[in-house]
């Protein structure tokens, strides 16, 4: 069969079994507010944000109308020794989010960009300082940190890295904080956990504190199957790189831009890392935009040559339209107070699988702010799960173990029960 005679035959779909879509295929033609239309014409209720992205809802007129007006007005201006004042203005917007001393942002097109990014600037940091020696990069296991060769090397969902053979060397990995037997029914943070944090102890024995450059985890992993973080395990990890001159990098990408009820993670646990990713919900997801922020130290070290510059950056950093999308954005989130509405969402979710678990449809359940996830019974493929649940007209993420549930923040509470109805519905006819 030619290529011309099978539509679907020329594209590779990312992190996709490509036969098995081609023969089934599921796609979205159109989208607003909280709902997708398929190419049958059903609406679907979006219940993951996309993908853990579009926080504001799909299609507002005022992101669109700033897409729009921009790219008549300057397509493209190239972001190396040269700038457009869109590009500035979001940094600064951003820097006044952060924590008090994250106020300098390098922008990406992507969370996978990102994390790279700030592995290097980590690097770029300790060589500046007088530490050289400093390469070695420590992850987590179960952390996913993006598709690059820097993020899936300290990434620890080894299936991500397995057909690519060996990547950065000098990485190590530190314990996930999951242990079902601790904390499988938690509410909020777990109180078991905290003492894993103490491994990081154990790498710099290991490999010396001088080896060592920086140290990256999601404040709450949430690729993995939703990790929520154990009482005082970030604080310990704060508490420990800070005293070997570890350089800590939170990846936000999920948990940035209102996620958790707090603009930032970093916030909402009240630990203040040295550097944070971004991605996603900064724009919603309506143009592809990533960051790095860092603050004045970090800054400060590496430009003490007046002519230093990072030779860093990507051909479409801090583009145009993408800046003129997230500007828009931000205002919809500050405008409609979505970023508190998360913590109404969040308890309502939470009720709802709560109830779920208490009935035996799901095993447990776990999360924070507005993103959780359901454990299904051991036997049951969470696949199976999602695909039925489109069926039934309500995107949900599954991650093996669990249904992620993640909906835009302007979801109505009745549109959070329809979600967990057919999450009920489907778990409990398999």
């Amino acid at each position: 069969m030619t290529l011309q005679n099978d539509p679907l035959a020329a594209l590779w779909m990312p992190f996709t079994a490509n036969r098995a879509f081609k023969a089934t295929p599921r796609q979205l033609k159109s989208a607003k507010d909280m709902h997708y239309t398929s190419d049958d014409g059903r609406q679907i209720l979006d219940g993951t944000a996309g993908l853990w992205a579009v926080n504001a809802g799909h299609c507002r007129p005022s992101i669109v109308a700033a897409i729009q007006k921009t790219a008549a007005e300057l397509d493209y201006a190239p972001p190396f020794q040269l700038g457009h004042p869109l590009s500035f203005e979001l940094a600064t917007r951003i820097a006044d989010l952060m924590p008090t001393g994250l106020d300098r942002i390098f922008f990406t097109n992507s969370g996978s960009e990102s994390v790279d990014t700030a592995l290097k600037i980590a690097l770029a940091y300790q060589r500046a300082r007088g530490q050289g020696t400093r390469t070695r990069l420590i992850g987590r296991e179960r952390g996913y940190s993006g598709v690059g060769f820097g993020g899936i090397s300290v990434g620890g969902i080894v299936n991500n890295r397995r057909q690519f053979g060996t990547l950065l060397a000098g990485v190590d990995h530190l314990p996930h904080t999951h242990n079902l037997e601790h904390n499988a029914f938690t509410k909020g943070r777990p109180q078991w956990g905290a003492h894993l944090a103490d491994n990081l102890e154990a790498i710099v024995a290991l490999h010396g504190a001088e080896t060592i450059a920086a140290v990256i985890v999601e404040p709450m992993a949430g690729s993995t199957g939703v990790l929520v973080p154990p009482q005082g395990y970030l604080e310990k990890l704060r508490e420990i790189t800070t005293k070997h001159g570890i350089l800590l990098i939170f990846d936000e990408v999920i948990t940035g831009f209102g996620r958790l009820g707090e603009w930032f993670g970093a916030t909402y646990y009240g630990v203040t890392p040295d550097m944070i990713t971004f991605a996603k919900g900064v724009t919603s997801g309506y143009q592809p935009l990533g960051g790095v922020i860092t603050g004045e130290a970090i800054n400060n070290a590496l430009a003490t040559d007046p002519a230093f510059f990072l030779r860093h950056g990507y051909t479409y950093s801090g583009h145009a339209t993408v800046c003129a999308a997230a500007l828009a954005n931000i205002a919809i989130m500050e405008r409609e107070g979505l970023v508190e509405r998360a913590k109404h969402i969040g308890a309502r979710i939470e009720q709802g699988l709560q109830a779920l678990s208490a009935d035996g449809t799901l095993t447990g359940y776990r999360g924070a702010g507005a993103i959780w996830a359901g454990k299904l019974p051991d036997d049951m493929d969470a696949t199976v799960v999602r695909d039925a649940m489109i069926k039934k007209g309500v995107i949900a993420r599954s991650i093996p173990g669990v249904i992620a549930v993640c909906p835009p923040l302007v979801i109505t509470d009745q549109q959070v029960d329809t979600v967990l109805d057919v999450l009920a519905s489907v778990v409990q006819s398999l």
